[in-house]
């Protein structure tokens, strides 16, 4: 098996209100943006893919675009496959340690209030 980073990007079908890019768009003159335009709002989601192939982990994640990440019904997803870089690994410890050490500055910071 090989490993296959994914990307799968998820934006609002045509016809779809958007809120969240018209407010976002709306802002812009007032910052100095008044040459951007057509602001889209979406979302991106990463992976890693272990398959056969390019076309094995393609498929796979565009199965989990559809099921999963995306509302068919008033979103569209597109999937990009290439062959993954190195990606560290997390043990459930670290990920364990990362949460502990969040709460505890949570904690630290209603002490000091």
């Amino acid at each position: 098996m090989k490993r296959y980073s994914a990307r799968v990007e998820v934006w609002l079908r045509p016809g779809i209100a958007d809120p969240e890019s018209a407010t976002i768009e709306r802002a812009l003159p007032a910052l100095g943006f008044d040459d951007v335009g057509e602001l889209r709002a979406g979302r991106a989601f990463c992976f890693v893919v272990d398959a056969p192939d390019e076309a094995a982990a393609k498929s796979r994640a565009d199965e989990l675009a559809h099921r999963l990440l995306a509302n068919p019904v008033i979103e569209d997803a597109t999937v990009n496959v290439d062959m993954a870089a190195a990606v560290p690994a997390v043990s459930p410890q670290g990920r364990e340690l990362a949460s502990q050490s969040v709460g505890q500055s949570v904690g630290q910071q209603d002490r000091a209030r």
